[in-house]
C-alpha cells in the first residue's frame, strides 16, 4: 500500500509543514471524520469546513482517537502535542483533492469513469460483479461520488490494482474539473440525463456539458443515444481529438447505434435483452435496471470479458440495494446483512455501519473468504485482523479458507470458529448460540450467507416496512442546504420516528449531528437514552408523572402552561437544574403561553433559578398553505415580539425555533436559531420544489399468498362488495387494514404494485389481507412480492386514497409489520 511522508503532502497540496514529528511517518489513510478511523497511526484527518459544520472542531476528537496527522487552515484547533505533524494550508478540501489527484497518477492501469442522472452506483457495483473474476479492480465505495467522495475512493487504489471505476456526481456548475483532474479515466461511461439537481444548473445542456468534461482524458465514451442532449454532447466530444470512439446504443432505432431490443417483454422476474446481436438476461425486470444492464454490458465487452463467461455473470447479477440490511434476530439479536460482496473496502464500511448503528453491542462478525483481491493474502489478513480489532469485535465465524489465516492474527479474547462453506456453519447453527448481540454477515456473494443470514433472521409477519437510510440522509442534507448560516435543526421523532423506528432513526440522525430530537413523551426519549443516544432531547408532552424520568435521563420538556411550569419548579428544587423549552401559542390555540400570561411565566421563572430556558419556539398554523402567508407573517410578528418580551425579562437570550418542515424553504427569514424538520427527513414537503429534491423513505411490502381464478359475476370479499366483471386471477396478500392498509382503499379506490404493475384491490380489505387483481400480471406468482407504497405507487397516492396526509400513513402502519433499515453501501 501506497504511504507519504508530510512532507510530500505538503509539497503536494502547496501547504507548510508547520508542527514536524517523526520523519519517517507515512500516511496511507486520508479521513475526514472522527469517528470514521481504523488505523490512526497511518491515517491524516483533512478538516473540511462543510455548510454545517467546521472539520477543525473535531479535530480534538481526531487525536483523542489515536492520530497524529493533520491537514489544517486554522492552526489554533490543533493541540499543541509533541507528537504530531501539521500541515497548513488555504483549503483542506482542496488539499485532498491534489493529494487524491497525485495519487491517481502513480497509477498506469486502466480507469472507468461514470457519471449521469441515474444509475451510477449500480453500474459500477454491476460492471465490478462482471470484471472482479478475471481482474484485481478497485471500485469507489457505496455512492462516494462527491467532491470527498471521489478522493476517498481513488485512495483505494493500491498495488496489484490492474483496473479502477469510480463514479462522479455533481449537483452544481463549476464542480466536475476537480472530479476530472482526480479520476482522469479512459474508458467513461454517461449513464443518462435526468432533473436531479436542475435547480444547480441553467438546464439541461449546461448540465450535460459540465458532466462531460469528466471524459476529457478518455478515448472511449459509451451512453445511451436516446438522451438527445448526451448524444449531441457525445458526437461533438469524438470530433474534438482524434482517435476517439463513441460506444452508443438505442431503444429506438437511432442511426449508427447498437440496437437494443427488449425479447419476451411480457417476462415480470427477468429481463433477456439483444444488443448489437449479441443477447444476454438479468434477473430483472424494471426498466432502470435494463438500462443499467446494457451499459454493463457494452462496457464489459468493450473491456475484454467473452460473451459466454459475462453472460453467466449477467444473470447472477445481486440487487445493490439489498446491501447492509438492519433487522430483528433471533435470540434479541440485531442483524446486518451485508452478505452480497466482500473485500477491504466494503468489510470496513460494513463495520463501521454497524458501529455507528450499534455502538456498544457485543458483536459477531461472520466472515467469508475475500475473492479476487489481487493482493498478498498475508498482508490482506493481516489488515482485515485490524479492522475487526478497531471494530471491538467479540466473535469472528470465518467461512472458507484463506479466512482461517486469521486464527493467529486475532488476540485470544476474540472467540474463533471456521467452517469450511455456508452449508458447513447451516448444519452447525443449532449448536452455535447468538444471544442479545450484533450480527454482521459479511461475504462474497459466492458463499451464499443469505442462507445463513435466512436461518437468524426473527421470523415474522411477511409485511415489511423498508427504511431506506441513505435516502433519509439525502433529506437531511436537502435541508441544510437550505438553512441560512448558523441555524441548527431539530429533527423529529416522535411517534416512533413517524412509524419508522425510533432507535434506529434517531441514532443515525445522532451520527449526522442533527443539533436536538424532538420526542413527544418522556418514555421515548427514556428508550433512546437507554439506547446510548446522548443527543440534546426535547420532550413535547411531559406530564408530571414523568418528571423524574425527565431529570433522571437528562431530557428537556416543553412548558406550555404556568399551572405545569408552577409544578416543574416545585419538583426540581430538591434536585438539580434543568433546561426547558417555553411554548408560545401564535395562533395555533393547542398549547401554549398567549401575551397575556408572560407576566406571570416571567414572575415563576425568576422564583425558579434552576429552571434555565433553552429555547423559545411556537408553531405555525398553515406553514405550507399560500393562502394562509400572511396569517403566518402574522404569527411569526407576535413570536418575535413575544421572544423579545421574554428575553428581555430573563435577561439572557433563548434559542429561537419557529419554523416546521413545510415553512423552512418557504419562509428562510424566520428559521432563527433552529428549524424542526419532521415529516420532510422521510421524503414529504409540501413546496413542490423541495418535494421534487426529497428521496422516498419508506417502502410498505406483502407478499402474495394464494392466487386463484375467479369466474366472472363472482365476489370476492366481505360483504360481496368485489364483483367481478370478467374471468380473473384473483391474489390475496398479506396486508390489511391492521397493518396500516386502512378500507377505504378497497373495492377498486386504490392498485398495490406486482412487478411494478398495478394491481387494483378488489373488494374490502379485511383485516389481516387483500385481495387484487393480478390478471393482467401473468408472470404474478404465490410467493411474490408486493408494494403497497414506496417509489410507485408513492405514499401521496395512498394518502389521497384515504383522504388525508403522508403523516397520517406512516403512523398508522401496525408494529406487527417488521421494519427492515438498509444502507446502500
Amino acid at each position: 500500500m501506497y504511504g507519504y511522508s508530510m512532507e510530500t503532502i505538503a509539497g503536494v497540496t502547496g501547504g507548510s509543514w508547520v508542527f514536524r514529528g517523526p520523519a519517517d511517518a507515512r500516511i496511507c489513510f486520508p479521513a475526514i471524520d472522527s469517528r470514521r478511523i481504523d488505523t490512526p497511526e497511518k491515517t491524516a484527518f483533512f478538516a473540511l469546513k462543510g455548510a454545517k459544520h467546521d472539520g477543525h472542531q473535531f479535530i480534538q476528537a481526531a487525536y483523542a482517537a489515536g492520530v497524529r496527522h493533520f491537514v489544517v487552515a486554522d492552526l489554533s484547533a490543533v493541540p499543541t502535542a509533541a507528537y504530531i505533524n501539521v500541515v497548513q494550508v488555504a483549503d483542506p478540501l482542496s488539499a485532498l483533492q491534489k493529494l487524491a489527484a497525485h495519487h491517481r497518477s502513480r497509477f498506469g492501469i486502466p480507469v472507468v469513469g461514470i457519471t449521469g442522472s441515474n444509475g451510477k452506483t449500480v453500474v459500477k457495483e454491476w460492471l465490478w460483479q462482471a470484471l472482479s473474476p478475471d481482474k484485481h479492480v478497485a471500485r469507489s465505495p457505496g455512492s462516494y461520488n462527491s467532491q470527498v467522495g471521489v478522493p476517498l475512493s481513488v485512495f483505494t487504489l493500491e498495488e496489484g490494482h490492474e483496473l479502477g471505476i469510480f463514479e462522479a456526481g455533481i449537483s452544481r456548475s463549476g464542480e466536475m474539473d476537480r472530479l476530472a483532474d482526480i479520476i482522469r479515466p479512459g474508458f467513461g461511461i454517461f449513464t443518462n440525463i435526468g432533473t436531479a439537481h436542475a435547480e444547480g444548473f441553467a438546464g439541461t445542456d449546461a448540465k450535460v456539458a459540465e458532466k462531460m468534461q469528466l471524459f476529457e482524458t478518455a478515448d472511449t465514451l459509451l451512453y445511451c443515444a436516446d438522451f438527445e442532449s448526451v448524444h449531441a454532447a457525445a458526437c461533438r466530444w469524438e470530433k474534438e481529438k482524434v482517435g476517439r470512439r463513441r460506444i452508443a446504443w438505442s431503444k429506438n432505432g437511432l442511426a449508427g447505434c447498437l440496437a437494443v431490443r427488449l425479447l419476451d417483454p411480457e417476462a415480470s422476474t427477468e429481463s433477456r435483452m439483444e444488443v448489437g446481436g449479441e443477447i444476454f438476461a438479468i434477473p430483472f425486470a424494471d426498466e432502470a435496471s435494463r438500462e443499467n444492464a446494457v451499459h454493463v454490458w457494452l462496457a464489459a465487452r468493450a473491456l475484454g470479458v467473452g460473451a459466454g463467461a459475462l453472460y453467466d455473470r449477467m444473470q447472477t447479477l445481486a440487487p445493490v440495494a439489498m446491501r447492509l440490511e438492519l433487522k430483528a434476530g433471533i435470540n434479541g439479536c440485531r442483524l446486518i446483512n451485508d452478505a452480497y460482496s466482500n473485500d477491504l473496502a466494503a468489510l470496513r464500511i460494513a463495520l463501521r455501519f454497524t458501529r455507528q448503528q450499534e455502538p456498544d453491542s457485543r458483536l459477531t462478525v461472520i466472515l467469508s473468504d475475500i475473492l479476487h483481491h489481487g493482493t498478498h493474502t498475508e498482508q490482506l489478513y493481516g489488515e482485515v485482523a485490524g479492522l475487526l480489532q478497531a471494530a471491538g469485535i467479540s466473535r469472528l465465524i470465518g467461512v472458507g479458507t484463506d479466512v482461517r489465516l486469521l486464527v493467529d492474527r486475532l488476540p485470544g479474547s476474540i472467540e474463533q470458529a471456521y467452517f469450511a462453506d455456508s452449508a458447513a456453519l447451516l448444519g452447525a447453527l443449532p449448536q452455535v448460540t447468538f444471544e442479545n448481540e450484533v450480527i454482521l454477515l459479511k461475504g462474497a456473494r459466492s458463499f451464499a450467507l443469505e442462507n445463513v443470514a435466512n436461518s437468524l433472521e426473527l421470523k415474522a409477519h411477511q409485511t415489511v416496512l423498508e427504511v431506506n437510510l441513505n435516502a433519509l440522509v439525502h433529506n437531511l442534507h436537502v435541508y441544510t442546504r437550505i438553512l441560512q448560516p448558523g441555524v441548527g435543526i431539530m429533527a423529529m421523532v416522535k411517534a416512533a420516528g413517524y412509524g419508522s423506528g425510533p432507535v434506529e432513526i434517531a441514532r443515525l440522525l445522532a451520527y449526522h449531528q442533527v443539533d436536538y430530537l424532538g420526542v413527544a413523551y418522556a418514555d421515548e426519549g427514556v428508550e433512546l437514552r437507554r439506547a446510548g443516544i446522548r443527543c440534546p432531547m426535547m420532550v413535547l408532552n411531559p406530564d408530571p408523572t414523568a418528571f423524574d424520568a425527565l431529570l433522571r435521563y437528562d431530557l428537556e420538556p416543553e412548558i406550555y402552561a404556568p399551572g405545569q411550569l408552577n409544578e416543574l419548579a416545585a419538583f426540581v428544587r430538591p434536585h438539580r437544574p434543568m433546561r426547558v423549552h417555553i411554548k408560545l401559542d401564535t395562533g395555533m390555540h393547542r398549547l401554549g403561553f398567549q401575551p397575556d400570561d408572560l407576566p406571570v411565566l416571567v414572575g415563576i421563572l425568576r422564583n425558579a433559578p434552576l429552571l434555565h430556558v433553552t429555547s423559545v419556539f411556537s408553531h405555525l398554523v398553515a406553514s405550507d398553505t399560500p393562502e394562509h402567508d400572511e396569517f403566518t407573517h402574522r404569527q411569526a410578528q407576535r413570536f418575535v415580539h413575544m421572544a423579545q418580551a421574554l428575553e428581555q425579562a430573563l435577561g439572557y437570550r433563548p434559542l429561537r425555533h419557529l419554523m416546521n418542515t413545510g415553512g423552512i424553504a418557504r419562509f428562510p427569514q424566520y428559521q432563527f436559531d433552529m428549524v424542526r424538520l419532521g415529516i420532510g427527513l422521510y421524503g414529504v414537503d409540501g413546496n413542490p420544489e423541495v418535494q421534487q429534491a426529497l428521496r422516498a423513505v419508506h417502502t410498505l411490502k406483502a407478499t402474495i399468498s394464494q392466487i386463484r381464478r375467479i369466474g366472472a359475476g363472482e365476489t370476492v370479499g366481505y360483504s360481496r362488495k368485489g364483483v367481478v366483471a370478467r374471468d380473473s386471477r384473483i391474489a390475496t396478500v398479506t396486508i390489511g387494514y391492521a397493518d396500516g392498509l386502512l378500507r377505504m382503499a378497497g373495492n377498486g379506490r386504490y392498485q398495490l404494485a406486482v412487478h411494478g404493475r398495478p394491481a387494483p384491490v378488489v373488494g374490502n380489505v379485511c383485516m389481516d389481507m387483500t385481495m387484487i387483481d393480478v390478471t393482467d400480471i401473468p408472470g404474478a406468482r404465490e410467493g411474490d412480492e408486493v408494494v403497497v407504497f414506496g417509489k410507485t405507487p408513492t405514499i401521496h397516492q395512498l394518502a389521497a386514497c384515504l383522504q388525508t396526509i403522508p403523516y397520517e400513513v406512516l403512523t398508522n402502519i401496525s408494529q406487527r409489520v417488521k421494519r427492515v433499515f438498509f444502507q446502500e453501501s
